[in-house]
């Protein structure tokens, strides 16, 4: 026969009441935090489809410049949604800005879109995708050679049944957009063209970057496969598992182009540039702390620093495997390894965060705040 004592009835009977209480907040927490409902295959399949059509219309119009028409994309009644509308206008603002300084025309913008989940929220849909936008153009005085870029981000939007129309997947609008945009330090620039810069780059011509030593070409080859969302369709979007990916940390541009040097360039780790045991050093993530290390240690160095029309000419001696540094209010936040360059001779960039795929190396660092530092590596 089993006696329990009163006190051990109590303390059973607390033991109870917290675990009540215990699954009663979280219930709670689950409905009050995550109240949106994976939505089924033909809700995800119509929401794909409303995704690549609003992606294609929003492209078009910035090659376009149809203002009116990125607008209906939008809830601008609602403060999330008229904030992402202005955004966008910012941006097609700024991109046919930065063509008439470069003496370029947008010939097509298209995007490679990547579902990664759907959510039922309240009438509408919250949805979070990657994006791989490609750009294409050519130089005015050479309308047919078309040169390429591309752009990798990462969205998390809601898409809501506008307010004045009938609910169907016709009529959902954007009313709240995040991404990562290479853009946003240029987006309040009212005018970047300039007759001398236009006449600086459309005097070159097509550079040949082919007797590259085996370092530097090995070192591109890493850059092209771990570029992330902006290479989708080639290397599946992933950055290398090996390493950790510091985007929510700071920032990976530094990571990566540490990844390069070591993994395809073929530079040895020591105890001030190292990763181990899943971390890297200050000067390993670091972008200030990787240009120091790169530039004292002998491994680099440094031809260029200043502003853009300062660094324009010396930027021509760079090539690929070499990197540079954008500097704002004297330091150094981010790093592009350089690629490749256009039929101009135009040097192109590789990165993480946002990831970029042979991008022009001043495209979305125009504010005239920023400072370059152009640096040749020792392969």
């Amino acid at each position: 026969m089993i006696f329990i004592s009163f006190k051990n009835i109590i303390a059973l009977l607390c033991i109870s009441l917290l675990l009540i209480l215990g699954s009663y907040i979280c219930y709670r927490t689950i409905i009050n935090k995550n109240y949106a409902i994976f939505v089924d295959k033909e809700q995800h399949d119509m929401l794909t489809t409303k995704i690549q059509e609003i992606f294609k219309i929003r492209n078009n119009s910035i090659l376009m410049q149809n203002s009116d028409k990125i607008k209906q994309l939008y809830n601008n009644n609602v403060r999330n949604g008229r904030w992402a509308c202005e955004h966008a206008l910012k941006k097609m603002k700024y991109l046919h800005s930065w063509s008439k300084k470069q003496g370029i025309k947008f010939k097509d913008i298209n995007s490679t879109v990547i579902i990664r989940y759907v959510k039922k929220k309240g009438d509408g849909f919250t949805i979070n995708l990657m994006a791989s936008t490609k750009y294409i153009y050519s130089y005015k005085d050479n309308k047919k050679k078309e040169n390429s870029f591309k752009i990798g981000t990462y969205h998390s939007l809601d898409l809501m049944p506008h307010p004045d129309s009938p609910t169907t997947e016709n009529n959902l609008v954007i009313t709240r957009e995040w991404y990562t945009d290479p853009f946003a330090d240029s987006l309040r620039l009212e005018e970047v063209e300039n007759q001398d810069i236009k006449t600086i780059i459309l005097s070159r011509e097509k550079r040949d970057l082919s007797p590259l030593n085996q370092r530097r070409k090995k070192a591109l080859e890493y850059a092209e496969k771990y570029c992330g969302a902006a290479n989708i369709p080639n290397y599946n979007h992933k950055y290398n598992s090996e390493y950790k990916n510091y985007n929510n940390l700071g920032g990976d541009c530094a990571n990566f182009a540490s990844q390069i040097l070591y993994e395809g360039g073929g530079f040895s780790k020591n105890g001030t540039w190292n990763y181990y045991r899943g971390a890297g050093s200050k000067a390993w993530i670091n972008a200030h702390a990787f240009n120091n290390y790169m530039v004292y240690s002998g491994r680099a160095t440094q031809i260029a620093r200043g502003n853009y029309e300062e660094v324009l000419k010396l930027s021509y001696k760079l090539l690929p495997g070499d990197y540079i540094a954008y500097e704002k209010k004297g330091k150094v936040v981010h790093i592009s390894i350089v690629s490749g360059s256009d039929s101009k001779g135009y040097a192109h960039v590789i990165s993480h965060n946002t990831d970029r795929y042979h991008v022009p190396w001043d495209l979305g660092w125009s504010n005239n705040i920023i400072k370059f530092r152009l640096v040749q590596v020792h392969y």
